[in-house]
């Protein structure tokens, strides 16, 4: 890190969104400080004061300056530091298909999956049905390639390898197989999880899922 850079993230450790912040941080070797939120408590004044309009995790303090919203933050972070392991496509094209992609993460396959564990009874069997049809959809993306970057991890492997850390935690609540309905997707998960600064950056996936135990009992969930 630069001396003129002051870096700090806003993160809870076991928010995905946070966990994609953290991935694009450390593949890039950036330094930086951890302030954590407690999302079980009030949230904090700092966490107000840098993201007044959606008042939540993950934002990325830049010199003073806030950066909100996860998939933001990490093109923030590939455009900032572009001369380290660039993570978005050159091509227009496949840069376009990797944003394509995130946004459907985030639109389609994390709504059914919160489903999965923050759900029972019917909500939850629907949630799960949801979740296995669209991940799947994702898992064509992959192809023959050892990434959804292609040879090497990039941008939408940092949007999607987070929830990867919670399919313990879905499965456990769900009772079923990730593995068994996409072996493909698990098998490129086991591969992210290889590299460094991956396993060094994120939480054990059982540590995940006693932090969401603990959650839901927090919230009455």
């Amino acid at each position: 890190m630069a001396n003129s850079d002051h870096i700090v993230l806003l993160d809870y450790s076991v928010s995905p969104f946070a966990m994609r912040v953290r991935l694009a941080l450390a593949a890039k070797g950036v330094e930086y400080l951890i302030k954590e939120e407690d999302l079980t408590q009030s949230k904090s004044s700092l966490l107000l004061k840098v993201n007044p309009v959606h008042k939540k995790i993950p934002v990325l303090i830049h010199n003073g300056k806030p950066v909100c919203e996860s998939l933001i933050i990490v093109e923030y972070i590939d455009e900032v530091w572009k001369d380290r392991c660039r993570l978005l496509p050159a091509d227009p094209y496949q840069r376009a298909k990797a944003k394509f992609w995130a946004d459907f993460i985030d639109k389609m396959v994390y709504p059914s999956g919160y489903k999965v564990w923050a759900a029972n009874g019917e909500v939850q069997e629907a949630g799960k049905k949801e979740f296995i049809d669209r991940i799947k959809m994702l898992e064509g993306e992959l192809k023959s390639n050892p990434y959804f970057g292609g040879e090497t991890l990039g941008f939408l492997d940092i949007a999607f390898l987070p929830l990867y850390y919670w399919f313990h935690t879905l499965e456990t609540f769900g009772k079923f197989s990730i593995e068994a309905e996409c072996p493909k997707l698990v098998a490129w998960g086991k591969r992210c999880m290889e590299e460094e600064f991956v396993y060094t950056s994120l939480p054990h996936p059982h540590k995940v899922y006693d932090l969401v135990v603990d959650y839901k009992k927090k919230m009455g969930i």
